[in-house]
C-alpha cells in the first residue's frame, strides 16, 4: 500500500529571478480569488500567499503519495500534472505577457517538503530579503496567514508552520540581532534628502532607476508618505516599477527637457555611463536660480560632476552620502547570516519533526479506508434489493451508513492520535 501523507508545496517567483520592474506581471490581481483558485486543484487542501514588492509566494498542501512531485519546477517534466496546474493556476490569475508566459518555467520556482522548512525560515528571519535582517517580511508573513485564516484557506498544517516559524524566526531575529540597526541604501538616501533639501509637498522629487536600489529608495519614499516621480530609459520599466512600488512614471526624455522642475532627484542605476551629464541639461539650467539636490547612489557613478557648473546645484554621491565603514559594515553582517544560518539548520528538523507529527497514523488511515469501502459494497447491495429509485430515499440511506461507519472508527481514531496531533486540535 502506497502511504499517503500531506506534501507541502512552495510555488515562488521573486526579485532573484525577475527584475522588480517585471515582477508586478507575476503578481496576482485578487490574492483571495488566487487562493480559491489552487484550492480546486485536485487534492489541494491549503493555501496561503505571500506577496509583496518584491516576491509572491504560494503555501500549498496537498494530500498526495511521497515523491509525486519533484524538488524543483525548473526541472520537471512538462507532463507532471501537479506542476502544470500549479502553473496554469498562476498564469490565470496573473497578468503576463505573453513572452513571460512563454518562459514562465525558466523563472518559476517549486519546492516541497524539508526544502520548504528551510527556505521559510530564511525568509522569515530576513536572510532572503532585498535588505538582509529586515523586519518587514515577518510582518507580512503574519499579515499572510491572519488574512487566508480569516477566509478559510489555511488549516491545520499551514496554521501550524506559520505560526512555528513565526515563533522560531522571531527567537533567531532576536538572539542574532540580525535586524538590530539595518538600514538599506534606500533609508539612507531619503534621509540625506530629508536632512539637505527637506521633502515636503512642494518640492519635486524624482527617481532614476528601476533596479533593487531603486526599489529600496521607493519603499522608504513609500513608507514616509512622500510623493514622487520615478523613469527609466525605457518608459515601460519606468511603468511597471510604478505598478510594482508606487511613483508616477514619466519619460526620461521628458525629465532632461524639464530638469528645472524638480527638488530632489535621486539617481539609482547600474548604467556604465553617465546618465546625467552638464551637456545634457545645460541649456534647461541656464536661468536656473531655485536650489537643487542631486544624489547619485548608483554602482558605478551615474551623474557627471561638471552638473555643479550650474548655480544652486548640491551633488552627493553614494560614498558621501553615508558615514558607514562598508566593509566592517558587511563583515559584522556576514557574521550575523552565519550564525543565522547555524541556528536555521538545527531547527529544521525540528519543524519538519513537528509538522510530521500532524500526519495521520497510517493504521487510522487504513481502518478508514477498510471500513469506508466495505459500507459502499453493503450499501450497492442493500439499494439493489430494495429497488430504490427515489434519490431522496436513496441519499438518506448513504448518508445513515456514512453516520455509522464514522461512528464505528472513531475510537480508533482517537485512541492512536498523538498528543501533538490533540493539542493543534
Amino acid at each position: 500500500m502506497v502511504e499517503e501523507n500531506f506534501v507541502l508545496i512552495n510555488a515562488r517567483i521573486t526579485f532573484k529571478n525577475v527584475p522588480l520592474h517585471k515582477l508586478y506581471h507575476f503578481a496576482f490581481k485578487d490574492v483571495n480569488v488566487a487562493r480559491e483558485s489552487f484550492m480546486k486543484i485536485n487534492d489541494v487542501s491549503e493555501c496561503v500567499i505571500i506577496q509583496t514588492a518584491s516576491r509572491v509566494e504560494a503555501y500549498i498542501v496537498m494530500n498526495r503519495p511521497k515523491g509525486n512531485i519533484p524538488d524543483d519546477g525548473r526541472r520537471i517534466d512538462g507532463k507532471n500534472l501537479v506542476i502544470n496546474k500549479i502553473q496554469e493556476t498562476w498564469i490565470a490569475n496573473a497578468e503576463l505577457e505573453q513572452w513571460d508566459i512563454e518562459h514562465f518555467d525558466q523563472t518559476f520556482e517549486v519546492y516541497v517538503n524539508t526544502d520548504v522548512y528551510e527556505h521559510f525560515l530564511r525568509l522569515a528571519t530576513g536572510l532572503d530579503s532585498v535588505v538582509v535582517g529586515k523586519e518587514e517580511i515577518l510582518d507580512e508573513i503574519k499579515e499572510s496567514i491572519q488574512t487566508a485564516r480569516s477566509t478559510e484557506h489555511s488549516g491545520t498544517i499551514l496554521n501550524k508552520l506559520f505560526d512555528s516559524t513565526i515563533r522560531i524566526a522571531t527567537s533567531i531575529r532576536n538572539s542574532s540581532k540580525v535586524g538590530e540597526n539595518v538600514l538599506s541604501m534606500g533609508d539612507i538616501a531619503v534621509k540625506m534628502a530629508e536632512e539637505n533639501a527637506g521633502i515636503d509637498g512642494k518640492k519635486k522629487v524624482l527617481l532614476i532607476g528601476t533596479g533593487e536600489i531603486a526599489g529600496m529608495v521607493a519603499k522608504t519614499m513609500n513608507q514616509k508618505g512622500y510623493a514622487f516621480e520615478i523613469t527609466s530609459q525605457q518608459i515601460e520599466r519606468a511603468t511597471g516599477f510604478s505598478k510594482n512600488l508606487g511613483g508616477t512614471p514619466v519619460e526620461f526624455l521628458d525629465v532632461l527637457s524639464k530638469f528645472d522642475k524638480y527638488s530632489i532627484i535621486i539617481v539609482a542605476t547600474t548604467a556604465d555611463y553617465f546618465v546625467i551629464t552638464y551637456e545634457k541639461i545645460r541649456r534647461v539650467m541656464n536661468n536656473y536660480k531655485k536650489g537643487m539636490l542631486l544624489l547619485d547612489i548608483s554602482d558605478p557613478r551615474a551623474i557627471e560632476e561638471t552638473v555643479t557648473q550650474v548655480p544652486g546645484i548640491k551633488l552627493l554621491f553614494r560614498d558621501q552620502i553615508t558615514e558607514m565603514d562598508d566593509e566592517k559594515l558587511m563583515d559584522a553582517l556576514k557574521k550575523k547570516v552565519s550564525v543565522v544560518e547555524g541556528m536555521i539548520e538545527k531547527e529544521v528538523p525540528i519543524l519538519e519533526a513537528a509538522m510530521k507529527n500532524l500526519e495521520p497514523q497510517q493504521a487510522v488511515k487504513d481502518v478508514i479506508a477498510s471500513v469506508n469501502s466495505i459500507r459502499e459494497k453493503e450499501l450497492q447491495k442493500a439499494l439493489a434489493k430494495l429497488g430504490l429509485k427515489d434519490s431522496k430515499k436513496i441519499q438518506i440511506i448513504e448518508e445513515l451508513t456514512k453516520s455509522v461507519a464514522e461512528s464505528i472508527i472513531s475510537v480508533p481514531t482517537k485512541v492512536q492520535t498523538s498528543p501533538a496531533q490533540q493539542e493543534s486540535k
